[in-house]
């Protein structure tokens, strides 16, 4: 059983900024196109197996989350909007614990 940690070190991360981040980071991969919030990032063609682990080192170090096992589906990091609803969850289960 994996356990959703918090990283003390990270600084907490406003929640208007966390979809800002996020696509940040996906737009600095990927400049030569516009990819809305909304936008399936697969579909697009553009992410592969190791940027999608990229994505999952991404969200851990920036949100100072892990992400468990059981998170590690891909309608999860589809788009920035599901990223980000992602890191709320990890944020909430922390917080409840």
């Amino acid at each position: 059983m994996s356990v959703t940690t918090e990283n003390p070190a990270v600084p907490a991360v406003p929640p208007t900024e966390i979809a800002d981040r996020i696509h940040g980071f996906v737009r600095a991969r990927f400049p030569q196109v516009e990819i809305a919030p909304n936008q399936d990032i697969f579909a697009m063609g553009f992410i592969n197996s190791l940027f999608a682990m990229e994505l999952v080192m991404f969200i851990e170090k920036t949100f100072g989350r892990s992400v468990p096992n059981d998170e590690l589906r891909i309608d999860n990091f589809r788009t920035v909007e599901a990223m980000a609803g992602l890191v709320g969850r990890l944020r909430l289960a922390v917080s409840d614990s």
